[in-house]
């Protein structure tokens, strides 16, 4: 049976602690194996002595959460050792990032946007996705707003028969923590483009040109 996974991750909310807005799906076919990458980087992080901490971006730059008492050497180490697993992971994915200003605080309007730019996504590659004989759509459900544009878009696009809705935590997939890599990427893309990097980006990536060169041009490979 030909099946796909799809990884959702986001990044912003809906308020006004965040100017941009992304989505990112990350694409798996799950006859190609990943264990092998998996069980290397892994095995990298043992002999390294660097925690195995479930990667997410934000905590992991800003030393917050798990990992609060790692040092941002390590983890700076735990970030290009993330990193290197994705960039060798077979996956592909795709990325949709707003400004919230254009929408003037508008959520409805944001929201059919984010449905639109979803459902036109699929419906351009409608043969691929319709040779799937099952379509898993992994998410943590943890903002409405992806939810509802998700489901809505996928049952617009796809056969509604073909895809399973399942509930991920980040903790439980690499793929999933793929994803969040993904969107802080184009991220922090869209904000040393503007000139809004902040010391944190700086810090961890130097400047644009570095960044572009060392991480964002090697993971744009994978763009779907």
């Amino acid at each position: 049976m030909s099946e796909l996974s799809i990884f959702v991750d986001e990044s912003g909310e809906w308020g006004k602690l965040s100017e941009y807005y992304l989505i990112t799906l990350v694409f798996h076919v799950q006859s190609t194996p990943i264990t092998t990458h998996i069980e290397k980087y892994e095995r990298h992080l043992t002999d390294s002595a660097l925690p195995d901490i479930p990667f997410h971006a934000g905590p992991l730059f800003n030393g917050h959460d798990d990992y609060e008492d790692v040092s941002f050497a390590d983890r700076k180490r735990l970030f290009f050792a993330f990193f290197t697993l994705a960039r060798n992971l077979p996956f592909r994915y795709v990325t949709f990032a707003h400004r919230k200003s254009m929408f003037d605080g508008d959520r409805t309007r944001f929201e059919a946007q984010l449905k639109r730019d979803l459902a036109d996504f699929f419906l351009s590659h409608l043969n691929e996705f319709q040779s799937y004989e099952t379509i898993k759509v992994y998410y943590d459900n943890g903002q409405q707003i992806v939810s509802n544009a998700l489901k809505a878009s996928i049952d617009y696009a796809l056969s509604k028969e073909a895809v399973v809705y399942r509930d991920a935590q980040p903790k439980d997939y690499r793929l999933e923590q793929a994803a969040d890599l993904m969107c802080t990427i184009e991220l922090t893309a869209l904000k040393f483009n503007a000139g809004e990097e902040t010391a944190t980006d700086r810090k961890m990536f130097k400047d644009r040109r570095d960044f572009r060169k060392n991480y964002l041009k090697i993971l744009r490979r994978k763009q779907f």
